[in-house]
């Protein structure tokens, strides 16, 4: 809205919010009438940046799409600092259990030290601990498509269906 109120493009900003919300709702319904998804599943998102700091993310980007009324619901862990309205925060990779959801999101960063990281995490013990891991429940999305902003949000909804149903 802020950005139409600039712009002088308020009824444009309006008018695509109600669309997005429209298109939100359907892919929801459409992922629980297919059994995609079931009601109360939960989900977290993680990934490692710069280099081998591991931060759940939490109101901001990819999570705020999966956090729907409809959709995921965050983990008992991910609630407080969802309620604080923190965008992510750093944990450590021995805290991976408490925080990962039914359905684990890993963005893939960009930088050599933070793919090792990662990397690292995968072939770890904790990780391969993991319900979601050992359920096939995982899924990568590269860390600069998984933005807050209007294009990624537009991508993210014809992401999500075809990512969850693999």
């Amino acid at each position: 809205m802020e950005l139409g109120d600039i712009l002088g493009k308020k009824q444009e900003a309006i008018d695509w919010l109600a669309n997005y919300a429209n298109k939100e709702e359907k892919m929801w319904k459409q992922l629980v009438d297919e059994e995609v998804l079931k009601p109360g599943e939960t989900a977290s998102v993680f990934t490692y940046y710069p280099g081998n700091r591991l931060f759940i993310m939490a109101s901001t980007g990819l999570s705020q799409v999966l956090y729907h009324p409809n959709g995921f619901r965050p983990g008992e862990k991910i609630q407080p600092i969802l309620d604080e309205g923190v965008g992510f925060e750093e944990i450590s990779l021995e805290l991976l259990s408490e925080y990962a959801g039914d359905r684990i999101f890993i963005l893939t960063p960009e930088s050599e030290e933070a793919i090792q990281s990662t990397n690292d995490m995968i072939d770890s013990a904790i990780w391969k601990s993991l319900p979601a891991v050992k359920n096939g429940k995982v899924y990568t999305i590269e860390i600069e498509k998984s933005s807050s902003d209007a294009t990624t949000r537009e991508w993210l909804l014809d992401e999500l269906p075809s990512m969850l149903k693999k």
